[in-house]
């Protein structure tokens, strides 16, 4: 999980607005709570209104969505928790991806969600601090399925729930990450409730009672990176959301302020004077996030995404200079500050950990040029090569890097010589940024899905992942996706 500020930048605000007018709301009446006028903005938005740079960037997602899903769902802890009594046993219209099994919409999303982030190689985005997507596709995909809703459905209520994720994150960060807090869920549970509901057509009433709900179902601690139960924030959260929005829709209460009660989620979570609330509801859709404006963007390592800037500094100073692994001496990492707390691990104890651990991810860029899947899989981190590698690796924050995305990579070598390569800023892998090709998305994909899916599979499944505006039922895109080969 990320979290930066480039978001907030002029260059980011060049994405076509929606002109969207707002109504005026008076003073001490129930329409002036903030679920309401939340639930008015996640009712707004039209599929015409959508930007071109949105519709790509949400065709790209659904495709590295489902892909690490399909990769991560055999690991471990997806497989531990589908083995828990009564999970996902109950037969239903819903597909847990990259299996036979289909159970409950909400049994579903919950393992799905584990599923897509268990290899923490899911998108970002700036604006939220977290992983978009995770939070939406693997909820999307089963409640569509039991709904039999069609592709364009599904991707207005994707972007609707990215839209409100990161616009309520505007207002609480950077208090809430740096407090503690896992946006991915804590934040990323109000976006799943948003496409939920658009996705089931409720109505604003019924909206804002979701969103009421969803506030004492929010959880997740930073405490708990580089274990199985980050990526069980997200499943939890997933299903959640989504058992917010059928609670609602079937009559359920909530508090109309349990955003902005003194006891409210604003208070508890961030604490009095460390939000805004004007951010919150400000500027919706003007321009999209997904299409820019939350700076979204793909992962191209299979790790924190706070290792990245100074693992492409690494792969490009052992490919520039040749760099044998024997030869160094001393390397210094020196990302910016907001960047250590989670990933200064000199010792990971597990694979997991590892993909937390600079020292670990360096080493491997500067030793294989790569970082990939299979370097967190097995005794992969305990190579006793990579190992001493680590040894020599000082990892401290940057005296003076002007930018959350900024690092410094430094490395000596037995002759004396010194090698540095600096950068700045680090461009994500989306629209305001960099973005993948599609050769490496079609790369990213292929590898990811097939730890699961046949490789006759992959060139429809991602074919049709790219066109997912055109499918006239999800379920004829959830059958490609299915194995012969139970959960």
């Amino acid at each position: 999980m990320f979290w930066c500020e480039r978001s907030l930048d002029p260059h980011c605000q060049t994405v076509p607005s929606v002109a969207i007018v707002w109504p005026r709301r008076e003073r001490g009446t129930v329409m002036t709570t903030l679920a309401t006028q939340i639930a008015e903005r996640i009712h707004a938005l039209r599929f015409e209104d959508i930007s071109s740079a949105a519709l790509d960037w949400t065709a790209s997602a659904f495709v590295d969505t489902v892909g690490v899903t399909l990769a991560g769902i055999v690991e471990q802890a997806p497989g531990i928790l589908m083995r828990v009594p009564g999970i996902a046993a109950a037969k239903g219209p819903s597909l847990i991806l990259g299996t036979s099994r289909r159970t409950s919409a909400l049994d579903a999303a919950l393992v799905n969600g584990i599923a897509a982030h268990a290899l923490d190689y899911d998108d970002v985005a700036g604006s939220l601090g977290g992983h978009p997507s995770a939070m939406l596709v693997p909820m999307l995909l089963p409640l569509a399925e039991m709904l039999g809703r069609p592709g364009r459905e599904v991707v207005l209520a994707y972007v609707v729930g990215f839209e409100t994720m990161c616009r309520i994150a505007r207002g609480v960060h950077h208090h809430h990450y740096e407090k503690g807090w896992h946006p991915t869920a804590t934040l990323g549970i109000f976006g799943t409730v948003a496409a939920a509901s658009r996705l089931l057509g409720m109505d604003i009433e019924r909206t804002a009672v979701a969103l009421g709900i969803a506030t004492s179902f929010a959880a997740g601690l930073k405490a708990n990176f580089g274990t199985m139960t980050k990526p069980l924030h997200v499943g939890h959260a997933v299903r959640d959301g989504l058992f917010a929005a059928l609670l609602a829709e079937g009559g359920f209460t909530a508090n109309p302020s349990a955003f902005e009660h003194k006891q409210g989620f604003l208070d508890v979570f961030n604490g009095p004077g460390t939000y805004d609330e004007a951010r919150i509801l400000d500027e919706w859709y003007d321009p999209l996030e997904c299409g820019g404006a939350g700076d979204p963007g793909l992962k191209p390592y299979p790790c924190c995404g706070s290792t990245h800037p100074s693992i492409g500094q690494a792969i490009a100073l052992s490919r520039r200079h040749d760099l044998a692994p024997e030869k160094i001496t001393r390397v210094i990492v020196m990302p910016h500050a907001r960047r250590l707390p989670h990933t200064n691990n000199p010792n990971p104890r597990t694979p997991l950990a590892a993909k937390f651990s600079l020292q670990y991810c360096v080493a491997r860029a500067l030793a294989n040029r790569c970082v990939k899947l299979a370097h967190f899989e097995g005794d992969a981190p305990f190579d006793p090569a990579i190992r001493a590698l680590m040894q020599k690796i000082e990892v401290k924050p940057h005296p003076d890097m002007p930018e959350d995305w900024g690092t410094e990579v430094i490395v000596e070598v037995g002759d004396g010589v010194r090698f540095a390569a600096r950068l700045d800023d680090y461009p994500s892998r989306g629209p305001a940024g960099d973005p993948m090709t599609h050769a490496e998305l079609w790369s990213k994909f292929a590898d990811c899905a097939t730890r699961s899916l046949r490789r006759e599979q992959l060139s429809p499944a991602f074919e049709t992942l790219m066109d997912i505006a055109a499918v006239e039922n999800v379920s004829d895109l959830t059958r490609l996706l299915e194995t012969g080969v139970p959960a």
